[in-house]
């Protein structure tokens, strides 16, 4: 008896639909990444261990630097135009919520002044940003 030796062929793995499906996932994640841009504006935020506050397009941005300089959405304004955001954003919807970004060694004064200021326009939510992570509290005054 004789066999027929046969041979069998290589089996064919086609790789094609799982690179397609490696490429759309690569493009799903890409996608849906959310990228945040830091400002410009460079302050020191005091560090707190408490939550974050998820913040909103329509909330009006505070950068208060150590030289004296106010920023309101990353653009220089002076006392008066500070005073007339405010008052324009208040008469417009008064749940706009006010976050002050204020460098460390800004005044307590200073702060409060805004806050003040931004609450007689009718803006009563106010927030203070802090950075994320710290102790609260750690840290000496200075003398």
């Amino acid at each position: 008896m004789r066999f027929v030796a046969s041979r069998r062929p290589d089996p064919l793995i086609d790789v094609t639909p799982m690179i397609d499906i490696v490429f759309q996932l690569v493009l799903f994640f890409m996608v849906s990444t959310t990228f945040v841009q830091s400002p410009g504006i460079q302050v020191d935020l005091p560090r707190s261990s408490a939550q974050t506050v998820l913040s909103d397009d329509k909330d009006i941005n505070i950068w208060m630097t150590l030289e004296g300089a106010v920023y309101v959405d990353e653009s220089p304004v002076t006392a008066e135009q500070l005073l007339e955001v405010f008052r324009r954003r208040g008469r417009n919807d008064p749940n706009t919520l006010v976050v002050i970004k204020a460098d460390t060694g800004v005044s307590h004064g200073r702060v409060v002044s805004v806050m003040d200021q931004a609450r007689a326009q009718g803006l009563t939510r106010l927030a203070i940003a802090t950075d994320a992570g710290g102790g609260g509290g750690d840290e000496e005054p200075d003398p």
